[in-house]
């Protein structure tokens, strides 16, 4: 087969793939959009821009004790249980209203629904993920020990793809334009984007898990993530420039493809 009728192929199907999932995200009561232009990534850094935290590409919290970058080899992964479940003890702070709690609710079924993580609330456990209405979207690297914020600002960061996208951060993932092999697939506009910013865009050594690159993971930042010009493209996918990536709406097949595989589901 012709290889460009192939890679069109391969595109179409992650995208019908893609729908397929938002189509039951809707379905199980996710607040999805239709009309929302505003890709995942601009909303979040926007809500991350006062930040005292010390974030890497946007949302992630600055490891103070390991190197994050290796989380995949350093066995920072959640512990599945004897019943096969990954069983993760969570809180949620009382500042949350109980719609804004239902919808952190709704987020963390997602999974439940097509994964063997369970998050379950917390009794005594040590290691534990605390949702906090703290100053933007962001979260740990994989589990890092004890008390472990996921932070999900009241005001800008409750939409059901970003609660996703955080939630997989907390669980291992990195963003995928930064995955070892992503110069195969986008392009870094390194004029368009400050220098001082730069390092957000730098590769890691990641564990692909054996899958393909993919432009509608949950994972992928939009296209005009830290642009220092507005409407520029920092990052633009090739060969097909056109193809949509930074969508906000809910985790893609290969999201939940790489969660199952990477926990033994």
């Amino acid at each position: 087969m012709n290889p460009s009728l192939s890679l069109l192929l391969l595109l179409l199907l992650g995208l019908s793939q893609a729908r397929s999932v938002l189509d039951e995200e809707q379905e199980s009561g996710a607040e999805v959009d239709e009309n929302d232009t505003v890709d995942m990534s601009t909303r979040i850094l926007i809500s991350n821009n006062a930040s005292n935290e010390m974030l890497m590409e946007g949302d992630m919290v600055m490891p103070r004790t390991r190197n994050a970058m290796m989380c995949w080899y350093n066995r920072c992964q959640w512990k599945k249980d004897s019943s096969g479940f990954v069983m993760i003890p969570f809180t949620v702070s009382s500042e949350f209203s109980s719609s804004e709690r239902q919808k952190i609710d709704v987020a963390m079924q997602s999974f439940h629904r097509s994964t063997c993580i369970r998050f379950v609330p917390r009794r005594s456990e040590y290691d534990y993920i605390s949702v906090e209405n703290r100053d933007g979207c962001f979260s740990s690297l994989g589990k890092v020990g004890g008390r472990q914020v996921l932070s999900l600002k009241r005001r800008g960061c409750m939409y059901h793809g970003i609660i996703q996208h955080e939630i997989n951060h907390a669980l291992g993932f990195q963003h995928e334009q930064t995955r070892s092999d992503r110069d195969q697939y986008v392009r870094i506009n390194w004029s368009n984007i400050n220098p001082q910013m730069a390092y957000n865009f730098h590769k890691h050594r990641t564990n692909n898990l054996n899958t393909p690159y993919d432009y509608s993971s949950i994972m992928h930042y939009g296209r005009t993530a830290f642009s220092i010009q507005y409407g520029q493209d920092s990052i633009t996918p090739i060969p097909d420039p056109n193809v949509q990536i930074g969508q906000r709406k809910g985790m893609s097949r290969m999201d939940i493809t790489r969660i199952n595989r990477l926990y033994g589901c």
